[in-house]
């Protein structure tokens, strides 16, 4: 009996250092190109130009095939605002950034390859928008992504991904007449981004 107690003791340790070894951090630096896209207003419109998107994050795996992850990245950009005319109304003053703060969820997919592995992830977390007229302000901001990582023998890895990046923010307000009276709906813009990149990951626990 006495056996089979310490066999029981054994098999329960031999399954936590195994479910330890599968937790790991990973630095992970960003580097992509992030197309243009249109944000329509009123009786206005506005540009936010592509660019090299660049950052960094910190990803941790609970478990072997997912990860949590706390990443910033900054989009150095031109902001362009267009009138009623299509004339830009802020000509040589257009110069902006939006630096996004997220929190990611991953999940890689087992293939034949040990060293190959597809993934989709997506995340939520704000977006801080800096612009010469109106300095910052703070916004909500979601992104999803798919790649493939690369892994090799050292703690270094590399993936390939194309992402999708959104930012909104309240612009103004509509208003309505009722049956209750006048009504205010706040008027939202997004910004919907695509991009392609690469990260470079170095993995602490080898």
């Amino acid at each position: 009996m006495k056996m089979n107690h310490l066999l029981f003791v054994v098999f329960l340790c031999s399954i936590g250092a195994s479910a330890q070894s599968s937790k790991s951090f990973l630095l992970n630096l960003y580097g992509g190109y992030t197309f243009s896209d249109r944000v329509d207003f009123d009786n206005s419109y506005a540009t936010v130009e592509g660019g090299f998107e660049y950052g960094l994050g910190l990803e941790y795996f609970f478990i072997e095939n997912s990860s949590i992850e706390l990443k910033y990245n900054r989009l150095d950009t031109k902001l362009p605002l267009y009138g009623p005319t299509g004339t830009q109304i802020n000509a040589g003053d257009d110069k902006g950034a939006i630096n996004y703060v997220l929190v990611d969820y991953t999940h890689y997919f087992e293939t034949g390859s040990q060293k190959v592995l597809p993934y989709l992830g997506a995340g939520a977390g704000i977006a801080i928008l800096e612009t010469p007229q109106s300095g910052s302000g703070t916004y909500f901001a979601w992104g999803i992504k798919a790649g493939v990582k690369i892994k090799t023998n050292s703690p270094l890895s590399i993936n390939l991904n194309a992402y999708l990046q959104s930012m909104s923010a309240a612009v103004g307000n509509d208003y309505y007449w009722t049956y209750y009276g006048l009504v205010g709906v706040s008027d939202y813009v997004s910004t919907y981004q695509f991009g392609l990149g690469a990260v470079l990951s170095y993995d602490f626990s080898k």
